[in-house]
């Protein structure tokens, strides 16, 4: 049975709310001066993400969608926001979040980011549906905002958020463009993970070796070899 245009057009205002919602989240990040709040900011983007998979399995029928949403809402929404915060509390990092570049700046420099997503994607998918262009600027906004955070914070986790920030942002490309393998988006999961992991022993050998997540450290280190 076809949707009705009522149906459609609740499916496009849903799918483009949570769309949206991601990438206020992503703003979020980057104006987060604490630390300790990276983690909950985390999660709650990865929570819109499974929903955003659901919903998109839901209105177009696509039942490896909801796949996508359990691993996004097991690996993003709960595994790696309890290892982040674990980590904030073992290392006790409490104080503010260094940038390179403030606060207002960076918020700036971020809306004109996401202006260059939209003139991007609009005119490379000229014949694609209006929903597909929205979720592929969206997403592609989330990733150059994950970018941004990764270029404008000093401290190795703030860092390491904006690259899964970063990554959030390909999920939710995938998850707005029909035909992606369901194969691809576990690679992706999996991979994570491991870098996930990776990162933390990284984490713990600089703040034994420093006694900071500062990479200005690494910086006067390497100064100093040569």
């Amino acid at each position: 049975m076809d949707a009705g245009p009522g149906q459609t057009a609740l499916g496009y205002d849903v799918a483009h709310f949570l769309g949206g919602a991601s990438l206020v989240l992503s703003f979020a990040l980057l104006y987060q001066a604490r630390v300790a709040s990276l983690p909950k900011l985390y999660a709650m983007q990865g929570i819109l993400l499974a929903l955003a998979a659901f919903w998109q399995g839901q209105i177009r029928h696509a039942p490896e969608l909801y796949v996508t949403g359990v691993i996004t809402l097991a690996a993003k929404g709960i595994i790696i926001p309890i290892a982040l915060h674990r980590i904030v509390q073992r290392l006790a990092i409490q104080r503010s979040i260094e940038t390179a570049l403030g606060v207002f700046p960076s918020m700036v420099l971020g809306i004109g980011l996401v202006a260059l997503a939209i003139l991007a994607v609009t005119p490379a998918a000229p014949g694609a549906k209006v929903l597909t262009r929205e979720n592929l600027a969206l997403a592609l906004s989330v990733v150059l905002l994950g970018l941004l955070m990764m270029i404008t914070r000093r401290t190795a986790l703030t860092q390491v958020v904006g690259f899964l920030s970063m990554e959030n942002g390909l999920i939710l490309a995938a998850i707005g463009v029909a035909g992606m393998p369901l194969v691809v988006e576990l690679s992706v999961a999996i991979l994570v993970l491991v870098a996930f992991v990776v990162f933390g022993v990284f984490f713990f050998r600089i703040r034994e070796r420093f006694d900071s997540l500062d990479l200005r450290f690494l910086e006067q280190m390497d100064e100093a070899e040569h």
